[in-house]
Parts: C-alpha cells; sequence; structure tokens
C-alpha cells in the first residue's frame, strides 16, 4: 500500500509538472531547478550571477525555504521579481507550488526563472517542477562522495557546479575520485569548477548560461 500512495504522489506532481513546461515554453521562459546540500553556495550563486546578467537578461527567482525569507532578502537588492514559498518543514518543492506562484510573475516579459530548492540532495531530486533542467551545486567542504551517494541527481543534473574550489587545499575532497564517480553515475555532464566568492571559473558559467537562455528561442 504504501508504494501505491508514494506512486500516485509522484503521478500528481508530474502531470502539474507537465502542465507547467507547458505553460513556460508557450512563454518562452526558461526555469532552472538549482538543488545542492544546505551551504554548498546556492544564493552566492545567485547572487553572483544576478550582479553579471541582470542587465542583459530578464531573470526572475523563487525562492524554497522551510520557514524564513533570508535568502530572499539577500538577492532583492538586485531589483528582480522574487517569490518565496515557504514549505513548512517539507523537504522539496514540488510542481504544484511552482504553479500556484507562476501568475505572480509576468512571463511575458521573462527569459529565465531560477528556482533555488530546499537545501537537500533527495527529495528535490526525486519531484519534478516542470523545469526546463536541473543544476546540481556541490562543494569541497562537504566531501568528494556525492555523485555515487545521490546519484539520481547526477544522473538527471543538465550542468554540475563544483563550488569553493578555493578551499579545496583545506578539506579531504579528492578532485580525482568525484570525477571518476561522476563519469560513472553521468560521463556527459558537464562540470564546472568555481568559487563565487573567490570569482574563479564564474565566467564560464555566466557563459553557459547565457548560451542556454539564448538558444531557447
Amino acid at each position: 500500500m504504501e508504494i501505491k500512495i508514494r506512486k500516485n504522489v509522484l503521478d500528481r506532481n508530474k502531470n502539474k509538472a507537465n502542465e507547467v513546461r507547458a505553460l513556460l515554453k508557450e512563454k518562452n521562459v526558461l526555469m532552472v531547478n538549482m538543488i545542492s546540500s544546505p551551504g554548498a553556495g546556492k544564493t552566492t550563486l545567485l547572487e553572483k550571477t544576478l550582479e553579471n546578467l541582470k542587465d542583459r537578461f530578464k531573470i526572475a527567482v523563487i525562492e524554497g525555504d522551510i520557514t524564513t525569507d533570508r535568502d530572499a532578502q539577500r538577492l532583492k537588492g538586485h531589483g528582480v521579481p522574487i517569490v518565496v514559498i515557504n514549505t513548512e518543514g517539507g523537504c522539496h518543492l514540488d510542481s504544484h507550488s511552482i504553479s500556484k506562484v507562476l501568475p505572480e510573475f509576468n512571463l511575458d516579459k521573462l527569459d529565465i526563472i531560477f528556482v533555488e530548492n530546499v537545501g537537500n540532495l533527495v527529495c528535490p531530486s526525486h519531484f519534478d517542477l516542470g523545469e526546463s533542467f536541473k543544476l546540481a551545486l556541490v562543494s569541497t567542504t562537504e566531501g568528494d562522495d556525492k555523485p555515487i551517494k545521490y546519484p539520481m541527481l547526477f544522473r538527471e543534473a543538465k550542468v554540475i557546479l563544483l563550488n569553493k574550489i578555493d578551499l579545496i587545499e583545506y578539506t579531504n575532497f579528492n578532485k580525482s575520485s568525484f570525477k571518476v564517480d561522476l563519469n560513472n553515475v553521468n560521463g556527459k555532464v558537464p562540470l564546472m569548477e568555481i568559487s563565487c566568492t573567490k570569482n574563479i571559473g564564474m565566467s564560464q558559467w555566466y557563459t553557459w548560461i547565457s548560451n542556454q537562455i539564448i538558444s531557447k528561442s
């Protein structure tokens, strides 16, 4: 019985995700589902990305958080539309919550929506939001075994960002092991080594995401 209940939940989510995806395709809006562990650097990545791209593209943000709006407060100075979804204890966003907040935006005047999902590598990977693609963000400070321990995310992600590369010498992160595991899970996904705070590798990321926005048209 538990398996059937789980399947029904995922089916309902998938149906709504397909509706969201169809709407965004009609409006020619890209939506990126950003997934990482807590503290890996999603909000900092968004801050830097908004600084670099907000004058070139029309950007909006959906902030998923369990109880607060602190991440949204960090971003509000960039002058882009932001909607906060508090999950009230839930470990992930779902397509129904995304569908409810999309009317808050003028989709006809957007190029891309960044969704900062709740910090978690498991649940967000299982729930399709209707996104164009998933982005997986990991950091050197959380260990090198994430691709093999959480393969679903790394199989489905269109891009992997390895953040805090500037701190690697202070950790036991084994880059070779990380790359071997990632290759075994998804050998085709692009991997970018970055540091959001030290501006290492960020130009590569800006170019890549800009190309995704341009090519959607």
